[in-house]
């Protein structure tokens, strides 16, 4: 199943987001490439914080999605960080999640190109046997 991620949903975690982080004291906001990266930098203008180009202590760090937990856990040890997802897949523990999905569910996010996506979700079942 397909899921379309849209432009208002993102604003709305965005806004969602910030009102969670407002009050910390915030070295700026690391977005994980590629799919943190629009998050970061709406999160870097909301927050009126720095865009960072790696994550520091302190740091916000964001990402799209968290699927496997293979790319966040790189980052899990930064001394300080917070850490949020638009769409967690797993039940956050020590990430925070705007959204839940199921793991089978494909997100496309508004930024991606549609017809590339819907390949590259073909791919990654067919890699991993999911039905």
């Amino acid at each position: 199943m397909t899921k379309y991620f849209t432009w208002s949903e993102f604003d709305n975690s965005v806004d969602y987001i910030a009102s969670k982080c407002k009050k910390l004291n915030l070295s700026g906001v690391y977005g994980v490439p590629r799919g943190g990266l629009c998050l970061a930098v709406a999160l870097s203008h909301k927050l009126n914080v720095q865009l960072n180009d790696k994550p520091l202590k302190h740091s916000l760090i964001v990402d799209d999605v968290y699927e496997t937990g293979i790319t966040l856990s790189n980052f899990k040890n930064i001394e300080g960080a917070n850490f949020f997802v638009l769409v967690s897949k797993k039940k956050p523990i020590w990430w925070n999640a705007v959204n839940s999905y199921h793991k089978k569910e494909w997100i496309v996010f508004p930024w991606e190109n549609k017809k590339k996506a819907l390949k590259e979700e073909r791919e990654y079942k067919g890699k991993r046997e999911l039905k």
